[in-house]
């Protein structure tokens, strides 16, 4: 499958910051199951400083805002041809080593409630039990945008029952390295069926199973990624692969706006046709 993918992001300022940092990982790398064909990313209202790949692989834009500028914007967009592989990543790769997908965060710290949530996850192997940990947190956890934000924990999803698919993923990483499974966060972009114009990016999670190596799970769907998923960026939680991050000097009022549309070039290409 060939997607088109247009990812805007917008901050409206009440009065122009002293001085902002963003670190962006908008950039799909080619990696087992997909292809970037074509990509570009472009800041305007703020200025290129560098670009580097980090710890995890994620390739990364640092760009700064200084002066008058009121509004920056954000624009990644381009094609990436993907393939269902059953979410099968393969090998694990990389300079971070397999140990270090174990290790808590402050988002995926294990609590009462997930040590609750694993003991009804049953299965004669860790593929079988990642399954059923993956259709435990969907069946538990509504998926309710507005009760949850980027500093809601696993624990705190689970307790409230309800979140997003940022809460999803971090409660399965919790629970499966909590079962000593090495997991990791995945964020990226998935064609919905039903619609093209999305107001976020995806989240999903990645275990790591023997003979398998890495495999894709997204509790919020209840299925392993297929072809209409593209992963961007990894870490151990939200805060590692979070498409933009940063600092700012000043407290200016903000607003922000995110328009994602994902498409799929050669359905386009038939009603294009029709």
């Amino acid at each position: 499958m060939r997607l088109k993918i247009s990812h805007v992001t917008e901050y409206r300022y009440d009065e122009p910051a002293a001085f902002s940092l963003q670190r962006l990982r908008l950039t799909p790398r080619t990696v087992a199951g997909q292809s970037t064909l074509n990509w570009t990313l472009r800041v305007e209202g703020a200025k290129p400083e560098v670009e580097y790949d980090d710890q995890f692989g994620n390739h990364v834009n640092l760009v700064s805002l200084q002066g008058e500028q009121q509004v920056t914007r954000i624009v990644a967009e381009g094609e990436v041809e993907t393939e269902d592989r059953n979410g099968v990543i393969g090998p694990h790769t990389g300079f971070c080593p397999l140990w270090l997908f174990l290790r808590d965060t402050p988002l995926t710290k294990p609590g009462k409630l997930v040590r609750e949530l694993i003991k009804g996850v049953n299965g004669d192997n860790d593929l079988a039990r990642i399954h059923a940990l993956m259709a435990a947190i969907h069946d538990q956890v509504d998926y309710r945008p507005g009760t949850s934000n980027t500093d809601t924990t696993a624990e705190q999803a689970l307790e409230k029952k309800s979140g997003v698919c940022q809460d999803h993923a971090h409660i399965f990483v919790t629970a499966a390295r909590a079962l000593q499974i090495p997991s990791r966060y995945i964020s990226g972009y998935l064609m919905m069926e039903e619609k093209i114009e999305q107001a976020a990016t995806h989240a999903w999670a990645e275990a790591h199973i023997p003979g398998l190596g890495w495999v894709g799970f997204d509790p919020a769907n209840k299925i392993c990624p297929d072809e209409r998923y593209v992963r961007v960026a990894t870490g151990l939680c939200y805060k590692d692969a979070a498409p933009v991050s940063g600092m700012r000097i000043g407290t200016p009022g903000e607003k922000l706006d995110v328009v994602v549309k994902v498409e799929d070039q050669g359905q386009m290409q038939s009603q294009t046709q029709s």
